[in-house]
Parts: C-alpha cells; structure tokens; sequence
C-alpha cells in the first residue's frame, strides 16, 4: 500500500503583533479548504484570537494545545471542526503556563514535531499560529514547520520584527531544522492610496533577498467583522477585495510547497 503523503507544515510568524497574524492563518485554511484541501489550524497562542475567530469559546475548551505541548493528551482528543475540511486544535489561556514547564525539559523544542507527526498523514497542509514572541513555543513551531510565513504589516516600523525573526530562523535551520523553507514575507493592511505603503512594498525584496507574496492584503474592515461571525472573510465577504487577496496568495503558497 502507497504511504499516505505527509502534510506539509506552515508556522505563521511575526513577534511583532498586530500585523494580521491570526486572520492570514484563517483565511489562508479557507482557501485552502476550497481547494479541496485537508487543513489543520494550530492556535499556538495564549490569547487565543484564533480559536475565538474561528466561532469557538476557549473557555468551554476541556482540551487544548496545552495538554498537547505537556503530554498530557493526544491530538486527536482535542480536535475540533472549525468548517468544511478544516480542523483547529484550540488554544486556552493555560497555554502561557506551559511555556514555563517545557522550558527545563530536555528536547523541548521538538515537542511539537513529535505531536504532529502521526497527525500528518490526515491532512495536506497544517498551519500554525504562533504567539506574537519567539518563546519556546515559537522556536518549536519553527522546529516542526517545513515552510514559514512572515505577516507584515506595510509599514517601516515592522522592519525591525522581520529582522529579528529571520535571524532566529537561520539559527533553526542551523541547529534544529535543516528543512525549513521561508516560503515569504505576507504584506498585510496595504493602503495603495498610501506612498508610505508603496515605498515599503518596494523595498521588501531587496531589504531581506526573500519572495514578497502578492498580492499585499489590503486594509478593509470586512477582516475586523469576520470573527465577531465566528468565520473566515472568505465565508463572510466572499467576493470582497481582502478575499480575492487570500485566495491568490494561496495558490501561490501551494506552488511554493
């Protein structure tokens, strides 16, 4: 019998907030999932903005990505459908407690590769939605992920954040993760109107020698009205300008696999 093909692991990264992190995680597992893909979303947050977004209360969560990070539960029992072809293991605010307790542990930064793997083989693409840090559980994101994305805000005072996450990322790749791959930097919140956003899309390129997804995700309040719907704005603004955006992204994200 043919092995089933492995999933592909997508860590969604900034440890600068507020650049669009959990809303790209969202809507790039709805694209996905109008594929036809078998998607899988990983709330790696504390805060969890995703699980919140994605229609689900995280206080009524009894089984979260922190028993998973500590051992204490298998993924399966606390996976949640979030939509048609797509998963999410929940985050709740214990999860800023596990980090302290892995800290000592030895080989903590795989922690996460080791409870994804047999979860692999159920899905095409699992996305990971890491905290706005590079704490432990960022680093064993980035462990576990063959492929990262960078959401940035186009603005220059986002600069700073891609630089420091992508010197972490080639000690990764140096230490722990030789398969990483930087599938690109996310440019989110676009104004065209705006020279400042024009100039910062421009110099992306060049500043970090990186693939610049395209097109940028624009700023429209449909992506703020999205999860008080419990939905992805390809679910609750399907033709809009910020979905249209996803969905190319996607696509190049999936030839970029």
């Amino acid at each position: 019998m043919a092995r089933a093909k492995k999933a592909a692991i997508i860590a969604v990264a900034n440890q600068k907030g507020g650049v669009a992190k959990t809303t790209s995680v969202a809507s790039i597992g709805a694209a996905l999932a109008e594929l036809g893909r078998r998607v899988l979303l990983v709330d790696l947050d504390p805060q969890a903005s995703l699980t919140f977004s994605l229609g689900i209360d995280p206080d009524a969560v009894e089984v979260s990505v922190n028993e998973i990070v500590l051992g204490q539960a298998e993924v399966e029992e606390a996976l949640l459908e979030a939509g048609e072809g797509i998963d999410l293991l929940p985050a709740t605010i214990d999860l800023a407690g596990a980090e302290a307790q892995v800290l000592t542990r030895p080989g903590r930064e795989f922690i996460l590769q080791s409870a994804l793997a047999d979860a692999r083989a159920d899905y095409d693409v699992i996305l990971l939605d890491c905290s706005p840090s590079l704490g432990v559980l960022t680093l064993a994101a980035l462990t576990a992920a063959t492929g990262l994305i960078v959401p940035m805000q186009a603005e220059m005072l986002s600069h700073r954040g891609v630089g420091q996450l992508l010197d972490t990322v080639k000690d990764v790749k140096k230490l722990l993760n030789k398969k990483l791959k930087v599938i690109g930097i996310l440019p989110t919140m676009y104004d065209g109107r705006s020279n400042h956003s024009r100039e910062v899309l421009e110099d992306l390129g060049t500043r970090y020698q990186l693939p610049v997804l395209s097109p940028p995700i624009p700023r429209t309040v449909r992506f703020a009205e999205a999860p008080a719907a419990g939905r992805s704005i390809l679910e609750t603004a399907r033709s809009s300008k910020g979905a249209a955006a996803y969905r190319e992204v996607t696509e190049e994200i999936l030839a970029a696999l």
